[in-house]
């Protein structure tokens, strides 16, 4: 009991000027999720609905410490507005296009016609190790299996990951630590869709004028010519300095995306951790709302070099992720110390 505090601790971000609040984690096997609140607030989710409804668990939604959504409603629970592209795009998830020949990033209950040719693999959730609460952190681990055929073939990952929940006043945390190991030979090819993806609400996209279908209040498709970019407010920011659409397809130790939501100004960051395989990451960060991390997919971005990933039968890799939800809009040095501090825990 008293290294896993210890582990805890280490893992737990320390806050400048603000005390941490008491994370509430609350189990509900029945509706299949475990539900997280920071200081008495709703924060997330994690939910792991029936295969019939969602290819994998996922976490959401997501707020902020003011209870702000960050992360898109459509196809669970969808909102005036939204884009409807990209079925798969639900939440804060981590999977990979290419597992042994196998997409587990695109696979939904709605497999739009280009990718009818696929071979697609499942995610499915096995158990919830531990579902902790606690005075400055809560911590959750799952476990998962990745299934080849769709669900009905054989597993080739067995995966462990530990959610580690923090926040204070103005910020809310999330620690993702995922320990894939290989069941049998496992090949990750050089893709571009994955690995750590997070899909985001409408004002938090950048704007745009090309046509597209969004929802209107009832739910229902509508095509829009031209977009209304009214209280479109998103743009990226890199480690590296590059911005807006630059930050597609370039590498970073973190990926900053601000903009606001109802008067609300708002920042979500992504950290990549230096013990990760493909450190450091490539940003698959588009302006249609798609924020991810992509360690493994290189030769898939502009000047990468083929990068051959794969682990043998009992092997393991372990891939860490901080992601960082403010109420207000960070600056370069904030981002710098807290992928610092980041990069020291183990």
């Amino acid at each position: 009991m008293k290294k896993r505090s210890l582990l805890l601790a280490c893992m737990v971000p320390v806050f400048n000027g603000f005390s941490q609040l008491p994370v509430t984690l609350t189990t509900s096997q029945a509706a299949r999720r475990v539900d997280v609140s920071v200081g008495g607030k709703p924060f997330t989710a994690y939910i792991f609905p029936p295969e019939t409804e969602l290819k994998k668990a996922v976490l959401y939604p997501i707020r902020t410490a003011k209870g702000t959504l960050i992360t898109r409603g459509w196809p669970l629970d969808p909102r005036p507005g939204e884009r409807i592209d990209h079925p798969h795009h639900v939440g804060l998830w981590l999977n990979y296009e290419d597992v042994n020949g196998y997409d587990y990033w695109n696979n939904s209950t709605a497999i739009v016609e280009s990718l009818r040719s696929h071979k697609f693999g499942t995610i499915r959730h096995t158990g919830i190790s531990m579902a902790r609460s606690g005075p400055r952190a809560g911590r959750l681990v799952v476990t998962a299996d990745w299934l080849e055929d769709d669900g009905r073939g054989r597993r080739v990952l067995a995966e462990t990951t530990t959610y580690v929940f923090s926040g204070n006043a103005t910020e809310r945390v999330i620690d993702r630590i995922t320990t894939l190991k290989a069941v049998e030979d496992v090949s990750f090819r050089d893709v571009k869709d994955g690995m750590l993806g997070l899909r985001l609400a409408r004002q938090l996209e950048m704007p745009s004028d090309k046509a597209e279908v969004f929802t209107d209040a009832s739910g229902v498709a509508t095509n829009v010519p031209r977009l209304d970019n009214a209280g479109i407010t998103g743009s990226y920011t890199t480690s590296e300095n590059k911005t807006g659409e630059a930050a597609w397809g370039t590498r970073g130790t973190w990926c900053l995306l601000t903009g606001s939501i109802a008067g609300e100004a708002i920042g979500v960051a992504i950290l990549d951790h230096p013990q990760n395989p493909g450190f450091p990451t490539y940003w698959h960060a588009r302006g249609y709302g798609l924020f991810a991390a992509n360690p493994l997919g290189q030769a898939a971005f502009p000047g990468g070099k083929p990068f051959r990933f794969s682990l043998a039968k009992g092997q393991s890799a372990t891939f860490r992720y901080r992601i960082i939800v403010f109420s207000g809009k960070p600056d370069k040095a904030t981002l710098d110390a807290r992928q610092a501090a980041f990069a020291r825990t183990k």
